[in-house]
């Protein structure tokens, strides 16, 4: 399985070369290229990166406004992402359901719930190829079944909105909004998850990589005895 971070900007006006474009990640295995999201900044460059298939992980601009023309392969979201985008030319809509692995040529995506928006329900992904398995959750307050989710990952990739502070919100009895970088890192030390990659990063990241943040998200997870990696722009992992 090879990642490929095509875009690790959040939802964010600043932008710098290493955080240019909207999060999007690419999947490859064997003659399989699957993109995780789409956001509005790459709407009309589907062409140019030719995946066999889209996942969404839910309808909020930054995530799935890079559809508004159409797609030119099968997209995967769930029933309430596509009430969202029930406007957009798509011709192959392919309803996700909560832990319900779906397989796409080697690759299996299982949808985990996540608490992150009311009016725009997420998912995270559990992407899977035989043994190898990561978690993909690039906004979230919060897994509701993070044992299962996370169980044998050989890596994390989480939300980049913050790195200490909170920006969970509460509405009635619903949380939204973003949980930080140091807390997620304490996911994976208490589910065994070795490794964490940011992505989405917000304002604290992208203005802040050369005044300190790095070595400050380091330090946090050195404390957690997890690794810790900020994904850029054209970043390839292999597993």
């Amino acid at each position: 399985m090879k990642l490929t971070f095509l875009g690790t900007r959040g939802y964010i006006e600043t932008a710098t070369p290493r955080h240019r474009r909207h999060s999007l990640l690419q999947v490859a295995s064997a003659q399989t290229r699957v993109l995780i999201d789409c956001g509005e900044d790459w709407l009309g460059e589907l062409a140019s990166l030719r995946p066999d298939a889209i996942f969404l992980t839910h309808a909020h601009p930054d995530h799935a406004w890079g559809l508004q023309e159409g797609a030119p392969c099968p997209v995967f979201a769930t029933a309430e992402s596509w009430e969202l985008l029930a406007d957009y030319p798509l011709a192959e809509r392919r309803t996700v359901l909560p832990r319900e692995p779906v397989r796409f040529g080697n690759l299996t995506f299982e949808p985990f719930p996540l608490q992150h928006s009311i009016r725009a329900p997420a998912v995270g992904y559990r992407i899977s190829e035989g043994e190898v398995s990561v978690f993909y959750a690039p906004d979230v307050v919060y897994i509701a079944e993070r044992a299962e989710a996370l169980q044998r990952c050989r890596l994390y990739i989480g939300d980049g909105a913050t790195v200490r502070q909170s920006f969970v919100r509460k509405e009635g009895d619903q949380l939204f909004g973003h949980t930080p970088v140091m807390t997620q890192l304490t996911w994976c030390r208490k589910e065994g998850v070795a490794k964490m990659l940011v992505t989405h990063c917000g304002e604290e990241i992208v203005t802040g990589e050369e005044k300190g943040v790095l070595e400050e998200i380091a330090a946090l997870a050195r404390a957690r005895q997890v690794e810790v990696e900020v994904a850029w722009d054209g970043m390839e992992v292999q597993l």
